[in-house]
């Protein structure tokens, strides 16, 4: 099944909760970020579940395996959907936080634990010439897609354009840089719509700026999800 996710990189909760009463009823699946997650903490993230929201909680962990196994064992209390780490943390790194998000859900439903590839902001330029990585960014999302399996993980985020690899592997894929034909493609670079999304095969999208800058973001995220589901 393919699911739109809104990212909910809103400045408050009060921005937040008025983007969602335009929603009345419908609960849409909501991605909680640094910026809202710094401002807010933990208890608007478990309050939103507890509403009956899923939630991808993005906040890209990215640290030596003991620190992140702490902060996934937290972290797993709050009753999300789906939370991510940086594959760039290595397969040790990845598996300390499988076992802390495990042991923490505590018997109940584990989250979903993807890993970041590349952000869709890193383009060939920047991966070559700033993090110094000399292979072409399709062969280091596959590498790093084989290294997040080998650590038990169920999926990345990744490129739309870098779906059908993550596909290949049996992975879900998390896929930013989502824009219509119609829209600006602002700071990301390896972008695509929601339709090119589902034929390339991603199993989620995550749509920021064209959903909760539109004019009507009602009617907005209903094109993205008719377009990405085929409804």
């Amino acid at each position: 099944m393919r699911e739109v996710i809104i990212a909910c990189d809103f400045s408050s909760e009060e921005e937040l909760k008025n983007f969602l009463k335009i929603f009345k009823d419908k609960k849409p699946y909501l991605k909680i970020g640094m910026e809202l997650y710094y401002k807010t903490g933990a208890y608007l993230v478990k309050e939103l579940a507890e509403q009956g929201f899923k939630i991808f909680l993005d906040l890209k962990l990215h640290d030596i395996p003991n620190t992140v196994y702490k902060a996934m064992r937290n972290l797993a209390s709050l009753g999300v959907a789906i939370t991510n780490v940086h594959a760039a943390g290595g397969i040790e790194m990845m598996r300390a936080a499988k076992k802390g998000l495990t042991e923490g859900a505590n018997g109940k439903e584990v989250p979903k634990l993807i890993a970041v590839t590349q952000l869709t902001s890193t383009d060939e330029n920047v991966l070559h010439n700033e993090i110094l990585i000399d292979k072409p960014i399709n062969e280091v999302v596959k590498q790093y897609a084989i290294n997040a399996k080998s650590a038990g993980l169920d999926g990345v985020v990744c490129s739309p354009l870098e779906a059908p690899i993550i596909k290949e592997l049996g992975l879900l894929s998390v896929t930013p840089g989502i824009r219509f034909q119609d829209d600006a493609i602002g700071d990301q670079k390896r972008v695509t719509t929601p339709k090119k999304a589902a034929e390339l095969g991603s199993s989620y999208i995550v749509v920021g700026r064209s959903i909760t800058a539109a004019a009507d973001p009602l009617k907005a995220y209903e094109r993205c999800v008719n377009e990405f589901e085929g409804e």
